[in-house]
């Protein structure tokens, strides 16, 4: 016949088990999500930088035709070229604020609830 100190260790044992068990979960989702926003801010940054070569070529481009001939159509190249510096510059501020959001790639809610545990046993 088990001692009731024995049970309710025990019991104490497998709801500490548990609980290193939620804690865990929560780390592995957290990062989880961390890891999907740094993605993301990548691929934007990459995006962004891909739009950035165009704009580059668009400029090149209205130069060239504004030294060969000073008819209007070098000022829809010019008007092109601002709209892929405006596009640009848009998806480069996503991506930052995409990376910032996920940086630190830290479990902080999980660190936290375990911290919280510990005190909660200590006491």
């Amino acid at each position: 016949m088990p001692t009731p100190v024995s049970e309710a260790a025990r019991n104490v044992a497998e709801h500490a088990s548990s609980v290193a068990k939620l804690e865990l979960r929560l780390a592995t989702i957290e990062l989880k999500q961390k890891a999907t926003s740094f993605a993301v801010g990548i691929g934007l940054g990459v995006a962004a930088a891909l739009f950035a070569l165009f704009m580059l070529g668009f400029a090149l481009a209205t130069i060239a035709a504004a030294f060969a001939t000073f008819l209007p159509w070098w000022l829809a190249l010019l008007i092109v070229t601002l709209a892929l510096l405006l596009l640009s510059g848009l998806l480069g501020l996503l991506a930052l604020g995409a990376i910032k959001k996920a940086s630190p790639p830290v479990p902080e809610q999980a660190i936290r609830e375990a911290k919280l545990t510990t005190a909660a046993l200590k006491s």
